[in-house]
């Protein structure tokens, strides 16, 4: 091999080893960089979106329980609001005896300031009056029967 050829030297035709990649790893960083960054504010969103669905959801459950214990309106939508929050706005629906709420929210935090991301969740319950009341203690369920087996009976 010829001195100074191929080693970096003026007369060489460039370099070759391990200074050859000088700057590979910063160029590659710089483009993965907005790709992470993208990727954890997806999951931020996708978690605060879980987390408000649930306490939707929670919201809707408490709220039926509490209408179907023959709780007003007024009762109702303060327990929704406690549970879901302040910017949560719930509905009544009456279909004969089962007692509908439906719950819905905006998804909280910085992403869902950007994107309108309404959601909403619906219980319902079965309606408690004093008739169906007094219906189901006046016919209580019979007991099971007692199974007897062959061995037991004959010790």
């Amino acid at each position: 091999m010829t001195p100074g050829v191929g080693c970096g030297a003026p007369g060489g035709k460039g370099l070759r080893g391990p200074g050859k990649d000088r700057g590979a790893v910063t160029a590659e960083f710089a483009v993965a960089l907005p790709a992470v960054i993208l990727l954890l504010a997806l999951l931020l969103a996708g978690s605060a979106a879980g987390i408000t669905q649930l306490r939707l959801e929670e919201a809707a459950r408490a709220g039926a329980r509490a209408l179907a214990r023959g709780e007003d309106a007024g009762a109702v939508d303060g327990i929704v609001r406690q549970l879901a929050g302040t910017s949560a706005s719930s509905s009544i629906v009456a279909d004969g005896e089962w007692l509908g709420v439906t719950v819905s929210g905006r998804v909280s935090g910085p992403v869902g300031s950007i994107v309108p991301w309404t959601l909403s969740a619906r219980a319902t319950a079965r309606g408690e009056t004093a008739e169906s009341a007094v219906i189901r203690q006046a016919t209580p369920w019979p007991a099971p029967a007692r199974e007897q087996r062959p061995e037991a009976a004959a010790s």
